[in-house]
């Protein structure tokens, strides 16, 4: 019996890396949390850019930005 090669491709990338599948998850996490709460990631990011940006809370945007970011993605 042969087997359709994309059903072949996709049972052998079951058994791959277990890093690319931890990657993958966590690329997901923070995705998900972009969506829901960019806040959250925006202050991890405030305290990247003390040393090159004069003011990091200016750099943050407003009410309406995070809205718009949502729904842009």
């Amino acid at each position: 019996m042969t087997q359709n090669p994309a059903l072949q491709m996709a049972s052998g990338l079951s058994e791959g890396n277990p890093f690319v599948i931890l990657f993958l998850c966590v690329f997901l996490a923070v995705g998900l949390l972009q969506v829901v709460r960019p806040q959250l990631l925006w202050r991890f990011n405030r305290r990247l850019q003390t040393g090159w940006v004069r003011d990091p809370d200016g750099t943050e945007p407003t009410g309406r930005g995070y809205a718009a970011q949502r729904v842009t993605g």
